[in-house]
């Protein structure tokens, strides 16, 4: 009976939903740009199951998540130059993301070796989003497996380089992250949660003035010891596309896009001033 009523209804009641729908959607798709540069990750091949992803909106960052290995498969956000200082008191656990389909939970990695690893990290996101935006940042939906060397020490120096030195030198930074896999599956122990065997790092400076547009790119394995230069880790974005199975940037012209992809400039945002700095903890 109900969808008797239903079919019942006027056809321009039906006309509505399906333009408020398509509304929804277009503003949805325009505010999930904003949060990226040039174009969210997408897919090279859409047949690569093992790299199907959700995009997940979150105040202040984007979330592409695989159902499949229980980890983001990148995290892209945007940060500046900020007056540094402390950030808002952390959570005292990591929380389920109620929108993802497979539960995670913060007592997942308990035991396990690995420390849950901030993709979108908690200080600079509350510096440059606010408090939403960092208690987003505990859901378990942003976080992958990190070994300790590697989230204490090299990736937690990346990241205070990228508010002290990169956002102060550029003035605006757009940020691409993620876990990179190889064929060899390995998991958390007793559950599905797969552990990566690098992440990456994208940083883009959009042009300013007579700069141009500049990007600088990363790959820490997590063998790390935590003591090494920066520098060690740099590498093209073409060398993470090809790690990844992921196009980054892909609104811009390609003749570009061939140009920053392929090329590594590391002096144009000065790396040598923080290659060997130890981070803050």
């Amino acid at each position: 009976m109900k969808l008797k009523r239903i079919l019942k209804l006027p056809s321009w009641i039906f006309l509505v939903l399906i333009l408020g729908g398509s509304f929804a959607y277009w503003q949805e798709v325009q505010e999930r740009e904003y949060h990226a540069y040039a174009g969210l990750p997408q897919l090279q091949d859409w047949k690569d199951w093992q790299r199907w992803h959700r995009v997940l909106r979150n105040p202040g960052f984007m979330v592409g998540y695989s159902e499949i290995r229980m980890n983001p498969l990148w995290v892209t956000y945007r940060i500046e130059a900020v007056e540094p200082g402390g950030s808002g008191q952390r959570p005292s656990k990591f929380s389920y993301d109620w929108r993802s389909l497979v539960r995670v939970e913060h007592n997942d990695y308990t035991g396990s070796g690995y420390d849950r690893g901030h993709l979108a990290p908690n200080y600079a996101i509350a510096k440059v989003h606010g408090r939403e935006a960092q208690l987003k940042t505990f859901l378990m939906t942003n976080i992958s497996p990190q070994k300790p060397n590697l989230n204490r020490r090299v990736w937690q120096r990346i990241e205070q380089a990228a508010m002290d030195h990169f956002a102060v030198l550029k003035g605006e930074v757009w940020v691409i992250t993620g876990p990179v896999f190889d064929e060899e599956i390995e998991r958390l122990p007793g559950k599905f949660i797969e552990i990566p065997d690098a992440f990456y790092k994208i940083f883009i400076a959009p042009p300013e003035g007579d700069r141009p547009l500049e990007v600088l790119a990363f790959v820490v394995p997590q063998s790390v010891r935590g003591s090494e230069p920066l520098a060690k880790f740099v590498t093209s974005v073409r060398k993470i596309e090809d790690l990844t199975g992921l196009d980054f940037m892909h609104r811009l012209p390609q003749a570009l896009q061939d140009e920053l992809e392929t090329t590594k400039k590391p002096q144009a945002w000065q790396l040598k001033e923080v290659n060997q700095l130890m981070g803050r903890f």
